[in-house]
């Protein structure tokens, strides 16, 4: 089965050896992705905007792969601080409304302070973009 690695061009892709995501088949796997800005390098401090990066690296790693937001079936959230839900929780409503994949939010620490989500996806690819 064929597997297509997809990359962001991050430093830390580099560093550790990893992909943005990964296309096997059907499927398409997104990394847990923070809200850095990959082409700029900035993080933005408010956990709105930070979101919404997310959703724009997913969204470039799915088109890669061939896929969208609307193929996704799960998505995994990691915040750091449990205030921040309800504008987090605004943030999703406009992008998984449409869709309705199965989600899990969790609590806990990334890896640097300044990040305040990161968001991982799970996609299968629809029969037309097979």
């Amino acid at each position: 089965m064929k597997r297509q690695r997809i990359s962001t061009g991050s430093a830390y892709e580099k560093l550790v050896g990893y992909s943005r995501a990964l296309a096997v088949g059907d499927w398409v796997f997104v990394s847990g992705t923070t809200g850095r800005d990959h082409e700029t390098g900035e993080i933005p401090e408010d956990v709105v905007e930070q979101t919404r990066m997310c959703f724009k690296t997913i969204e470039r790693a799915l088109a890669e792969a061939g896929s969208s937001l609307a193929d996704v079936v799960r998505m995994r959230i990691l915040m750091v601080d449990p205030a921040d839900d309800a504008r987090v929780a605004s943030v999703l409503s406009e992008y998984l409304k449409p869709v309705g994949p199965a989600l899990t939010t969790t609590v806990g620490a990334l890896l640097d302070a300044r990040f305040k989500i990161e968001i991982d996806v799970t996609a299968l690819k629809s029969p037309s973009d097979a």
